[in-house]
């Protein structure tokens, strides 16, 4: 069966809202507001992978964004129950589930 113009529409319209979703559900650690938390699900750079892990930064560990310096960068969050300051490029590899 061919589908016609209107199932085509349709089908583009729920995978928009599905790309939509996951957008909405997946962020960086950069994006979120303070007061704002996540769980690390994984990292962007390997390079910083083993520095954020030594710190506490593991996938599934629970971060909370603590406070934003006045220009944006640093951030303090709150991971693994200590604080910890990290420069806005670190969080940028930090995609954290919201």
């Amino acid at each position: 069966m061919k589908p016609n113009g209107l199932n085509l529409h349709i089908s583009k319209i729920v995978n928009s809202l599905f790309q939509l979703a996951i957008a909405l559900k997946f962020m960086r650690l950069s994006q979120l507001r303070s007061g704002e938390k996540g769980r690390i699900k994984e990292f962007q750079s390997t390079e910083l992978q083993l520095k954020l892990m030594e710190m506490g930064c593991i996938p599934g560990e629970e971060v909370i964004v603590e406070q934003i310096a006045p220009l944006g960068d640093p951030i303090s969050v709150k991971v693994a129950g200590y604080s910890l300051s990290l420069r806005l490029n670190e969080a940028d590899q930090i995609i954290v589930e919201k």
